[in-house]
């Protein structure tokens, strides 16, 4: 059974949506082993809880340095067993030494049809700011494994949200997370744990 840790920073909806998915079986062969967050209020921690899932707290301003924290958190996940590690809203740049330790081994979810409204500075609301500022009619979410580089990862999977007229970021994002976030990190998820893609020449391909 694959085992996860999921990294989180705030609300922790993509973390519900995992533990519905683990719930009702859209989800096989997979377990949530423990729950981090970078930021002592993120509810998500709470939800965790609730859920009988190990949760804590690594804070970077509670460890001295980042490299410190990057070390903690590494020793986190290293102690937890994981498998896999899923970013689902972590608003943490993971370090070279986590990317090269759990590498094809981390997935992360971004709001966006990568490589569109992708990169640095691009999170958050800002993405579906830009996307509306640009005048797009189709968005949606991606889910990619985490490399060196900022939403340059393998694609896993993809799925595409219309924009409506009169959308304003908070609306857009909601919908984005419906639609998409919470139905393709599951799915990413499933297809990982029985082992039914497989990453070759930096493209994910099916078993």
């Amino acid at each position: 059974m694959l085992k996860l840790a999921v990294l989180v920073s705030g609300g922790g909806t993509n973390l519900q949506a995992i533990l519905d998915s683990i719930a009702d079986g859209r989800i096989t062969n997979a377990r949530i082993v423990t729950v981090i967050s970078n930021n002592k209020n993120a509810y998500a921690l709470e939800r965790a809880r609730r859920a009988g899932i190990p949760a804590q707290c690594i804070c970077p301003g509670d460890c001295g340095s980042r490299e410190r924290f990057y070390d903690a958190l590494l020793e986190a996940l290293e102690s937890s067993g994981a498998d896999l590690v899923v970013l689902a809203g972590c608003m943490v740049v993971m370090p070279e030494k986590i990317v090269k330790k759990y590498e094809n081994r981390m997935i992360n979810i971004h709001p966006a049809l990568i490589p569109s409204f992708c990169g640095k500075d691009y999170y958050g609301l800002r993405v579906h700011e830009a996307v509306l500022g640009r005048g797009v009619k189709v968005t949606g979410a991606t889910v990619h494994f985490v490399d060196q580089g900022t939403d340059t990862g393998p694609i896993i999977l993809q799925k595409a949200v219309g924009v409506r007229p009169g959308d304003t970021p908070e609306t857009l994002q909601r919908r984005v997370m419906e639609e998409a976030e919470w139905v393709i990190m599951p799915q990413a998820i499933d297809l990982i744990a029985n082992g039914k893609i497989k990453v070759e020449n930096g493209l994910v391909t099916e078993r």
